[in-house]
């Protein structure tokens, strides 16, 4: 979580950017943005309300860091602030190129200087970029003569930040800390800014380990395990359950441990393990055996961690606990699951 608090902006500049192919122009502008205390903080709420998660990223190239222009640009703000004029127009033709699917929509892109971010405990100064891509509608009600008048305004709406970054002054030759929000595209051109303009990749951070590992037990779980072994939907639910269980209950993650209390069987062990080194080849990751949980991970993995048993279109069945309350049969009228349990709510 960031805290703004303490947070100050130093320098802030804005661009307007359009969208290349679709032929629209970018407005540089030669100055300073001059803001008072009152729009300072306004600006500071709109900018850094929307981070909210505890997953961060790096930027990387896949030759060099130094040729991933982002990194180069915000290198040279950390070193040298007062060129954060110079470099912020450097970063909006850098955006500007990447704008060219149809969809993207043209506005406004700031670059900001921050004073006291607090991250992992460090205070550091950190660079912002942000892009305002819709516009709402605003009412003006004012008096004139005996009674009112109403006009509308199409403007920003400072609780709905669309697109944004933040960089950490820290871990340079990792490449910085970088914190990400993008509410905006879902479709053929969500990645732009975070591919294209950004080129960011997962922090391997204990967020990042606790995430993977969860995404790969469900994934054995779901794919692996029905093909290795004969088992039922009620024991696949039984192990997903006790996989979010061990994460929720522990402080730190050990690979032995979780998959003795977790998997159990030494048969279904060494199918887990076996698992795990094709996924991560397969997906060019690598997840460490031993780590620090983090708690933020294992309360947004737990959502899709669903254990529900379908059953034609009539019934589904969720389980969230104990497998010994539920029975599996088949008698003359078809297959049934039988339920134990001691109160109904």
């Amino acid at each position: 979580m960031l805290y703004k608090e303490y947070i100050a902006i130093r320098f802030i500049v804005v661009h307007n950017v359009g969208n290349k192919i679709n032929q629209e122009n970018m407005h540089l502008s030669k100055q300073h943005l001059s803001i008072d205390e009152e729009i300072n903080q306004l600006l500071t709420d709109y900018f850094l309300s929307s981070f909210k998660s505890s997953e961060y990223f790096n930027f990387y190239h896949d030759i060099n860091l130094n040729m991933n222009e982002v990194f180069v640009c915000a290198s040279k703000i950390f070193d040298h602030p007062e060129t954060l004029l110079e470099q912020s127009q450097n970063l909006a033709r850098h955006l500007y190129e990447q704008s060219v699917h149809p969809k993207i929509k043209g506005g406004e892109f700031y670059t900001v200087y921050f004073k006291d971010c607090i991250i992992d405990g460090e205070t550091v100064d950190a660079v912002g970029l942000f892009k305002s891509e819709n516009k709402d509608t605003f009412l003006k009600v004012y008096p004139s003569g005996e009674g009112f008048e109403i006009e509308s305004e199409q403007g920003i709406n400072i609780n709905k930040l669309d697109k944004g970054c933040l960089i950490f002054h820290t871990e340079k030759e990792n490449g910085y800390v970088v914190a990400v929000v993008d509410n905006t595209n879902k479709g053929a051109d969500a990645q732009y800014w975070i591919e294209d303009f950004l080129h960011v990749r997962p922090r391997r951070d204990e967020y990042y380990n606790t995430q993977q590992t969860l995404s790969l037990c469900k994934s054995f779980v779901k794919e692996e395990l029905p093909q290795q072994f004969d088992v039922s939907k009620v024991e696949q639910a039984a192990i997903l359950n006790k996989s979010v269980q061990f994460f929720k209950e522990k402080d730190n993650f050990n690979l032995k441990e979780f998959t003795n209390e977790v998997m159990e069987q030494p048969e279904i062990i060494e199918s887990f393990n076996r698992y795990k080194s094709a996924y991560q080849q397969e997906r060019d990751i690598d997840i460490a055996d031993d780590f620090t949980i983090s708690d933020s991970a294992v309360k947004k993995q737990a959502r899709i961690f669903k254990s529900v048993i379908k059953l034609d279109k009539n019934f589904h069945i969720y389980i969230h606990g104990n497998r010994n309350l539920i029975e599996q049969g088949t008698d003359k009228n078809g297959k049934f699951y039988k339920i134990y349990y001691r109160e109904e709510n």
